[in-house]
Parts: C-alpha cells; structure tokens; sequence
C-alpha cells in the first residue's frame, strides 16, 4: 500500500450558535491520511488503523466510546461490488475484535462507506474522533491506477483516516477528561521545585537542571512569597509533583516530595524521585 499523510488545516463555516469553545470550531488542524490499496489489503489495513485508534485510546486514558458504522445512501459513486467488499471488509474487522457497533443504514457520504469512533468526555457528551472511510470518487476522478500481479492496470482502493480527528477538539475533550489535571506524561509542567527562602534558589536551579537533562519538565517558583502560598499556586495549577527545597535538602542533597493530592512522600533522593516519575512518564499511568 501507498500512504500519504498530513497535520493539514480544515475550514468548515459552521453555524454561529453552534461554535463551542475548542471542541467546535470553524478551522481546525486535523491529521489527514490517505492509504491506497489493493482489494485483497483493505482488511488488513483496515485492522492497523483501529489497531493505532485503540492504542491511543488506551493511552490517553479513554474508555468509554461508541462506533458506528455508516452504509450506501441512496445517491452514491462507485459500483455496486465496490461498496460491497469495502462495507463486508469495515464489519469483518469490527466483528473479529468483538466489538460492538451501530449500523447506519444509508447514512455513509456519497463516495464511501465508514466507522466513526465517538468518545465521551467528562459530562457525557459524544464527540466523533476516529474516522475510517473509503473514497471511491477521488481515485476514478484522479485517473489512479497501478498494475496488478496479472499485468493490467487496476483502480485502487483508498482509505481516508482521520484517528484524532480534530486537534483542537480532541485537546478540548482531554482538558475536560482530566479535569486539567493531567497525568504525569501529559502535564506541560511535571514538577515545580519550591525554594523556601532566597539562599535556597540556586540548589532549586541546579535540581531544574537535573531534572531538565533527565527530560523530565519543571519550572522554579523563585517568587518572594510563602512557602505555603506557593505550594498552593502549584496545587492549583494541578502540577502533579512539587519539590520543596530548604537548608535540610540542600545540605543531605534530596528533596521534600508532596504530591498535588496533598499527600507528602517526605524526602527522597533525586534519583529516587527522578526513577518514579520516569517510570510514569514510561508507562503513560493516567
């Protein structure tokens, strides 16, 4: 198979009621792909699709989803044969995964049949993020064809696939998932490190270092405030690890560990505490 993808930016002028924050927009970055086939490739193709949809799924901590699978509507391009295989080849897929889906009768675009993946986010609203979906009009128009085992020039099969679908929606419904508070391989700030006083910023600015070359993101709250007070702008800005560094860290070369929770780990070592966080960042724990 062929496969040409893009990070492209869609327009779609949508009603003006109908605009909602991030998750619906009228221009939206979306990643687009296109893989072009042979009959006998499409199930397998196919299958690699869901295969990195249910991957990332996983990953981002997404559970709860519906699919639905969308069959010729009255008006369509490409032959009866056509819409047969490629319908037969989206059903044997889902069913040999076992999983459940809803049948659209006629509700496919004009040009091919498709499964949509709807996620639920925190207040159960369904939003379409997965698209598989045949085209069988671009290629006849496009002239496309390869040569076949047999020799003679063939019309391929093409398979859009869009697995996040929208960024900005997808970003929108994860913010809302988690409530902000991502997990540690998520979150833009992993670890902020809390010096208690002026004397101590240099060993937080070392820890930063430390912490930087290990690939882990942390930023220094160096302001002139309490300790407390700072420890609560983390909170609040849900960073999932604080440091709190004062004379005793300094001098045994450790940190005081407190989780955004609240729940205090006490003080470890930094390549104790480097070791876990790496370890979560790893396994993507959500």
């Amino acid at each position: 198979p062929m496969k040409i993808g893009e990070l492209g930016t869609v327009y779609r002028y949508e009603r003006g009621g109908t605009l909602h924050g991030m998750l619906r927009v009228r221009g939206f970055t979306q990643d687009d792909a296109h893989i072009f086939c042979t009959p006998d490739q499409i199930e397998t193709e196919i299958d690699g699709v869901l295969d990195l949809t249910f991957d990332l799924m996983e990953a981002f901590g997404f559970d709860d989803f519906t699919l639905n699978l969308s069959t010729k509507p009255d008006k369509a391009v490409g032959s009866d044969e056509q819409w047969q295989l490629a319908e037969k080849s989206l059903m044997k897929t889902l069913d040999s995964r076992g999983l459940d889906y809803q049948i659209e009768e006629a509700g496919g675009a004009f040009y091919g049949p498709k499964i949509d993946v709807n996620i639920r986010d925190a207040i159960g609203r369904s939003w379409q993020c997965t698209t598989v979906q045949f085209d069988f009009n671009l290629p006849e128009r496009f002239g496309l064809t390869y040569i076949g085992e047999d020799g003679g020039s063939h019309q391929p099969f093409m398979v859009h696939r869009a697995i996040f679908g929208s960024l900005e929606r997808f970003m929108g419904i994860l913010i809302e998932h988690y409530g902000g508070a991502f997990p540690t391989w998520l979150a833009p700030i992993q670890v902020q490190i809390i010096p208690i006083a002026d004397r101590h910023i240099d060993y937080a600015t070392f820890l930063h270092s430390e912490l930087s070359e290990s690939g882990i993101r942390s930023g220094v709250d160096s302001r002139s405030e309490r300790m407390n007070a700072k420890v609560r702008d983390a909170q609040m800005a849900k960073v999932p690890y604080m440091f709190i560094v004062g004379d005793r860290e300094v001098e045994s070369e450790s940190v005081g560990v407190r989780l955004r929770s609240g729940e205090d780990l006490g003080a470890l070592s930094l390549n104790e505490i480097k070791k876990r966080i790496s370890s979560e960042v790893e396994d993507k724990i959500t």
